[in-house]
């Protein structure tokens, strides 16, 4: 069956997204045409902003393809101080994002739990509550979800990395830390709160087959998420799985692989959050605005305190500005107003798809 044949479907089978997923030139084109339209017709062209915070690079995980994975001794770990992170999310609401992500690595301590409490607190009372929150801190017990929700995080972002249990298997160790079961458990909690429940995935990891990536996508739809956070896999060179380096298509095959997940996934939900994601910029400095126009609608410009960007170093290649975070923010409003687009400015940006009673 033709790409264009399926794109007038209205269900899709794993066989059709293996199709889309495998689509190159004229067909490619329609696959990213059919995306664009279905985008601008449910979610307008708003690009909603969260302003990336990345708190700290302390954590008890040790998954094989992560550059602060705790094994990784030659890391520099940090965790930004209460008055640091209020200054950056001050920044974020005075500048009109509309919304922060606050991003960590992976811990479960009292200490940790307690930080991101006054943290939600005093971003709850500085903002009268009008700054939308973001938390991807990891897995985290049910009762410490709901007591964030309840202070104030409305959005949770925690990637699945892949639906596949086998594939999850070569990226962790074998431990009770690394349980696939346990990130599905963590992501029906999310949902059961009532969080705008985000996840994502790795795209064009070893071993890793379009079939795979068929069926994440088949699982977000599935899981009924309300945002997703995707992009390529790029290697760390301390980190085990560099070791299948061999094994990786080209950085622009998985750029391109990446473009076409984000649009197959515009197609099959067509009214969801979907974040041009950082990983994309680390192949080509543009991708971020290709990935917009075929469907994304979510940037997320980093306003971490400049010093410590290198040390929250997960892959290679990560882009660091050499701009201020407001030459930045006036830079990515020129990217969109070239493609035809615009900044959602003081809005935080919910997902249409969301829907607060399940």
């Amino acid at each position: 069956m033709s790409v264009q044949s399926i794109l007038q479907q209205t269900e899709f089978s794993k066989s059709d997204i293996v199709e889309l997923l495998s689509s190159e030139g004229e067909e490619k084109q329609q696959l990213f045409d059919a995306a664009s339209r279905i985008k601008l017709d449910n979610v307008g062209n708003s690009v909603y902003l969260r302003g990336l915070i990345e708190w700290s690079n302390i954590c008890r995980k040790d998954c094989y393809y992560c550059g602060i994975r705790r094994s990784n001794h030659r890391v520099h770990r940090y965790s930004l101080s209460e008055d640091e992170t209020m200054d950056a999310i001050r920044f974020a609401y005075e500048k009109g994002f509309g919304s922060i992500a606050i991003q960590s690595g992976e811990l479960q301590s009292r200490s940790f739990i307690e930080k991101i409490d006054r943290i939600l607190t005093k971003t709850s009372e500085m903002t009268q509550g009008r700054l939308g929150i973001t938390l991807s801190c990891g897995e985290q017990t049910e009762e410490v979800y709901r007591h964030w929700f309840d202070l104030g995080a409305t959005r949770y972002l925690l990637r699945i990395e892949t639906s596949s249990e086998q594939l999850y298997r070569k990226l962790h160790p074998d431990d009770e830390d690394h349980r696939h079961a346990t990130r599905l458990k963590a992501l029906e909690s999310l949902k059961k709160i009532g969080y705008q429940l985000g996840t994502g995935v790795m795209i064009g990891l070893p071993f890793q087959s379009v079939e795979d990536l068929a069926d994440d996508l088949l699982f977000m739809k599935r899981t009924d998420i309300d945002m997703c956070g995707m992009g390529p896999y790029v290697e760390h060179h301390e980190t085990p799985l560099y070791a299948y380096r061999n094994l990786l298509l080209p950085l622009s095959d998985r750029l391109s692989l990446s473009l076409k997940m984000i649009a197959v996934l515009r197609v099959l939900m067509p009214d969801i959050n979907i974040a041009a994601t950082t990983a994309l910029q680390s192949i080509e400095k543009n991708a971020r605005m290709k990935a917009i126009a075929i469907g994304a609608n979510v940037l997320m410009p980093n306003i971490t305190p400049k010093r410590f960007r290198d040390d929250y170093f997960l892959y290679e290649n990560k882009p660091l500005s050499s701009q201020n975070d407001e030459e930045e923010l006036r830079f990515l409003e020129e990217q969109l107003q070239m493609i035809g687009h615009e900044i959602g400015f003081f809005r935080q940006g919910n997902s249409l798809h969301y829907q607060p009673q399940r």
